[in-house]
C-alpha cells in the first residue's frame, strides 16, 4: 500500500490537511477576485467561501494522494461581466496560484518565528508546516504551466491577440490531452514537467529562505 500511494503513509494526515487548505484557498481566490470584478457566477454557486466542501473534487483529491497530481472543482467564470475582460481574466487566473504562494510564505513566517524565538517547534507542527510550504509551492509552479486546463494557460490566453486566442481555443482539447500525457507518462514527464519543478521550485525555496532570514535575523 505504501508504494501504491504518492506519499508515505505517515505523511498522509499532513498531506490531507494541507490539501484542504491549499485547494480551498486557491479556488476561493479565483471566485473572490472574479466577484470583485463584477462576475457573480461563482458567488451565486456558493464558491466565495473558505468552506472546503464547496471546492474539493473527491476524485481529484484521491488521485493526488495516489498519483501525485489532482485537482479541485474549477471555479466558473463568465468573462462577459468584466468591464476589462483581459485584465480581469489575467488577475482572476493568477489569483489562485498566487494565493498558494502566499500560504507558503505564511508557512515560512511561522517556521522562522520559531527559529528567531529560540523555542522548539512542536513535534507535530514542523512536518505540517514543511508540507504546507512544499505542496503550496508545487501548486504555485504547477498551475502556472501554460497548458490547458491550468491557470498559466488562461493567463496566456488573455495576453495574446484575439486571433491567437481564437486559434488556441480551437486546439484547447488537444492541449488538455497533451497535458495529461505529459503528466501520466514518466519518460515524457521527466523531460518536460520535472525539469521545471527541479529548477523553479528550489529557486523559490532559496528566495523565500533568504527573505525571511533577512526579515527575522
Amino acid at each position: 500500500m505504501e508504494r501504491f500511494l504518492a506519499f508515505n503513509l505517515e505523511e498522509i494526515p499532513y498531506v490531507v490537511a494541507v490539501l484542504l487548505i491549499a485547494f480551498t484557498v486557491h479556488e476561493f481566490s479565483h471566485a473572490y477576485v472574479a466577484y470583485k470584478f463584477g462576475d457573480p457566477t461563482a458567488k451565486n454557486q456558493g464558491r466565495v467561501t473558505l468552506n472546503p466542501m464547496k471546492h474539493l473534487d473527491p476524485f481529484g483529491t484521491i488521485l493526488l494522494l495516489i498519483a501525485g497530481f489532482g485537482w479541485a472543482k474549477p471555479v466558473p467564470v463568465n468573462r462577459y461581466y468584466f468591464k476589462n475582460p483581459r485584465l480581469a481574466g489575467v488577475l482572476v487566473s493568477a489569483a489562485g496560484p498566487l494565493s498558494n504562494l502566499v500560504v507558503a510564505a505564511i508557512g515560512y513566517a511561522i517556521l522562522y518565528s520559531f527559529f528567531a524565538s529560540g523555542q522548539p517547534i512542536p513535534v507535530y507542527v514542523e512536518p505540517f508546516i514543511n508540507k504546507l510550504i512544499q505542496l503550496n509551492v508545487v501548486l504555485f509552479v504547477f498551475n502556472l504551466i501554460p497548458l490547458p486546463p491550468l491557470d498559466g494557460y488562461r493567463i496566456v490566453e488573455d495576453l495574446v491577440s484575439n486571433s491567437t486566442r481564437a486559434k488556441m481555443t480551437q486546439y484547447e482539447n488537444y492541449g488538455s490531452l497533451i497535458f495529461l500525457i505529459l503528466v501520466i507518462i514518466p519518460p515524457l514527464n521527466a523531460i518536460t514537467i520535472q525539469p521545471i519543478f527541479s529548477t523553479v521550485i528550489p529557486f523559490i525555496y532559496d528566495l523565500m529562505n533568504q527573505f525571511f532570514r533577512l526579515f527575522f535575523f
